[in-house]
C-alpha cells in the first residue's frame, strides 16, 4: 500500500502579531523590527537577495526582464492520461479516456484537454522527459534541477537550492518593492524547494498568507473580516510607527527595502485580485486554481521573476498521485485525475492566452509539469483503477518565453512505459529556464563543505525551443 511519510507544517506566518494579547507590536529595537518584519511574514528573508542583486548591479549583471511561472502539478500527473495518449494500446494501458486531435497534424491529446489540443501550435509537450530519481514529499529533482536532490536517498538532498533561488541570486526581482521569487498556494513545505546550499535569504516568498490577509473570499463571516482588517490595520500601524519613531531610517538599507516589500503599497495592491477588471476575473473563473493563476500574472507583470504554482489540493502528496480509488485521498484515474482535467486545461491556456494578449509572451516563459509519470499498466496497488509511480518517463508541457512552440519533443514507446527517442532531462530543464533568464550555465556556487557546484551538472537547453 502506498504510504507517505508524515509532514511537518509551518505554523501561522502571522503569529509574531499575537492579535489577541492586549499589548500589541510596541518594540522597536533593531531586533524586534528584524524579527517582526522580516523572520515571521510568510518566510519572507530577502535583505541578502537585495544585497545581492545590487552588487551584481554594480558589476554591470543586470536582471534580464525574463520571468517563469511554473505550474506544479504536485503528485505526477499521469503522461499516457494527458499529452502521451496511447489509443492503439490495450485496454489496461491506455486507460478509460478518449482522445482528440490537436491543432498539431498527427498529435492526438486526451479528451478532457481540448482547449490544449485546440492551442497546440503555441505550445511544446515534451514526451520524453527522464524522471529516475525524482520522488516526492519532498519532490524537489525537477524544482532544482539536480538528481542529487532526492532527501528521501540523499541526506544532504534538500540542500540543492531551486532553481527559482538561483534565478532570484542572478536576476533579482525585476522591480525593488516586489520579492525575486513566489510560491502560491503552498500545501507542504514538502511541494518545493528552497534555498538550500545559497542560504535562507534565497528561500521563496510564500504568498498565501499574504493573499489571506488581502483577499476576503466569499462565505468569511464578519467576525473573521474584522480581524482580518484589524491585522491589516496592524500591519499599517507597524509601518507608520517605525517611521514615526525613526527605526526605519536606523536600518540598513536593504532590510529597510525588505520592509517596504512586505508592508508596502504596492504588494497589497498585486495581491488584492479585485483590482483587476471583472471580466478578467470572469476569464480565469472562479475555481482557486485559476485564481492562483491570474495572481501568478499579476506578479510576474509587476516584476517578481520566478512564480512557482503549487497545483495541489492537499498536504500529502498533492491531487496528481492518482494511486487508485481504494487509496484515499488521491483516487484512480476516472475518479481522480478526471474532474482535475478541464480545471487544469482551461488554467493553462488562460493563462498563455492572457500574457500573449498583454504582450508578455516573449518575456514570460510557462511550465506545467510534476515529479514523474504513472505505470503504464493501470490497476497497480491492488486498485482497478489507478496508477503507481513511474520515474523512467514522464511529460510536461511549455509555452512562451519567447521560444518555438508548436511541436513535440521526444517520444515514448509502444505502451509509454519507456523513452523511444530524445531523452530530456532536469538538467537540461534547467539550462533551459536559466538560458531564458540569463543565468550563466557555469555558474558555480558553495555547498556545506566549500566546495564549488555547477548550476548545470551534465545538462544543456533544450535545443529544439531556445
Amino acid at each position: 500500500m502506498h504510504r507517505h511519510p508524515p509532514t511537518a507544517h509551518a505554523g501561522h506566518a502571522f503569529g509574531f502579531l499575537r492579535p489577541r494579547q492586549r499589548e500589541g507590536l510596541v518594540s522597536y529595537s533593531r531586533r524586534s523590527v528584524l524579527k517582526a518584519s522580516l523572520a515571521g511574514m510568510a518566510g519572507l528573508t530577502l535583505p541578502g537577495v537585495l544585497a545581492a542583486r545590487s552588487a551584481a548591479a554594480r558589476e554591470g549583471a543586470a536582471p534580464g526582464g525574463k520571468s517563469v511561472i511554473l505550474i506544479w502539478m504536485t503528485g505526477g500527473p499521469s503522461h499516457i492520461d494527458t499529452w502521451d495518449v496511447k489509443p492503439q494500446a490495450p485496454p489496461e494501458i491506455r486507460g478509460p479516456f478518449g482522445t482528440i486531435a490537436t491543432k498539431l497534424p498527427g498529435i492526438r491529446f486526451c479528451e478532457f484537454l481540448p482547449k490544449q489540443a485546440a492551442m497546440m501550435d503555441r505550445l511544446t509537450v515534451i514526451r520524453s522527459v527522464d524522471a529516475r530519481f525524482s520522488n516526492h514529499e519532498p519532490n524537489q529533482v525537477f524544482q532544482t534541477g539536480n538528481r542529487a536532490a532526492s532527501p528521501r536517498t540523499n541526506r544532504e538532498g534538500d540542500k540543492f537550492p531551486a532553481i527559482a533561488s538561483i534565478a532570484a541570486k542572478h536576476a533579482g526581482p525585476l522591480r525593488r518593492d516586489m520579492p525575486p521569487s513566489v510560491v502560491l498556494n503552498m500545501k507542504s513545505r514538502s511541494h518545493v524547494a528552497w534555498g538550500g546550499y545559497l542560504g535562507k535569504e534565497y528561500d521563496p516568498f510564500l504568498g498565501n498568507e499574504v493573499q489571506g490577509l488581502f483577499e476576503l473570499p466569499a462565505g468569511l463571516d464578519q467576525t473573521r473580516i474584522r480581524s482580518r482588517h484589524d491585522l491589516q490595520q496592524q500591519f499599517d500601524r507597524l509601518r507608520r510607527d517605525l517611521d514615526l519613531s525613526g527605526s526605519m531610517q536606523a536600518l540598513d538599507r536593504f532590510e529597510q527595502q525588505a520592509i517596504d516589500i512586505v508592508a508596502g503599497q504596492k504588494a497589497q495592491q498585486v495581491f488584492d485580485l479585485s483590482q483587476e477588471p471583472a471580466a478578467v476575473r470572469e476569464r480565469y473563473g472562479s475555481h482557486d486554481w485559476c485564481q492562483q493563476a491570474l495572481l501568478a500574472r499579476r506578479l510576474v507583470e509587476a516584476g517578481v521573476s520566478f512564480v512557482t504554482i503549487d497545483l495541489s489540493n492537499h498536504g500529502a502528496s498533492g491531487t496528481w498521485d492518482t494511486h487508485g480509488d481504494n487509496i484515499p485521498p488521491y483516487g484512480g484515474i476516472w475518479n481522480g485525475l478526471r474532474p482535475l482535467l478541464p480545471v487544469f486545461d482551461h488554467l493553462l491556456t488562460t493563462l498563455v492566452s492572457d500574457l500573449e494578449q498583454r504582450g508578455l509572451a516573449d518575456d514570460v516563459l510557462v511550465i506545467a509539469m510534476g515529479e514523474f509519470g504513472r505505470t503504464p499498466q493501470i490497476g497497480t496497488q491492488g486498485s482497478s483503477d489507478g496508477r503507481n509511480h513511474w520515474p523512467v518517463v514522464m511529460s510536461m508541457t511549455l509555452a512562451g518565453g519567447g521560444m518555438r512552440h508548436g511541436q513535440v519533443i521526444g517520444s515514448t514507446e509502444r505502451d509509454g512505459g519507456q523513452i523511444k527517442e530524445r531523452p530530456v532531462t532536469p538538467s537540461d530543464l534547467a539550462a533551459t529556464i536559466y538560458r531564458h533568464m540569463g543565468v550563466p550555465l557555469d555558474g558555480t556556487y558553495l555547498d556545506s563543505r566549500g566546495r564549488p557546484r555547477y548550476y548545470v551538472e551534465d545538462g544543456e537547453p533544450i535545443r529544439e525551443l531556445v
